[in-house]
């Protein structure tokens, strides 16, 4: 499909006037909305496709990615009934993996997940007061899928 007919942030088929077997660009559209609304991966990046995934389970491929999966880095591999369907990434677009719980991010060409914060510790004077309030905002950032635990 040219640009034209896909739509202009996510790249959805869109219908053409007298277009035969419309059906197939509807269901194609479909797929890829339900994999993107509330986007969630199961793990990735990675390089290599799994070997029997379930309809509806999303993938992050990583750079230099074989098999099915080759030249799609950062694209988000979804398995449905017809094969590999691709989503490439967007500025600003945001994923869960799984995994491990953690929000991914696409800015400047690269997919990157929060840094993790480790409790509070060390200085000259224990303050048990501060360290258990800055431990409770932790446990609230890692809640909200903002922080990863260290």
């Amino acid at each position: 499909m040219t640009e034209t007919t896909r739509t202009a942030r996510l790249a959805l088929p869109l219908l053409a006037m007298a277009q035969a077997q419309k059906e197939v660009t509807h269901n194609e559209a479909l797929v890829l909305l339900d994999a993107l609304v509330h986007a969630a991966i199961e793990d990735g990046p990675l390089t290599v496709p799994p070997s029997s995934p379930v309809a509806g389970q999303c993938w992050l491929v990583g750079d230099g990615a074989g098999g099915d999966w080759t030249g799609q880095a950062d694209a988000i591999a979804i398995w449905c009934d017809g094969g590999w369907r691709f989503a490439p990434p967007r500025p600003g677009m945001r994923i869960a993996r799984l995994s491990d719980g953690a929000w991914l991010r696409y800015a400047a060409g690269v997919w990157t997940a929060p840094a993790a914060v480790a409790n509070p510790e060390g200085g000259a004077t224990v303050d048990a007061e501060a360290r258990a309030a800055i431990a409770a905002l932790i446990l609230l950032f890692e809640a909200q899928g903002l922080l990863i635990s260290g």
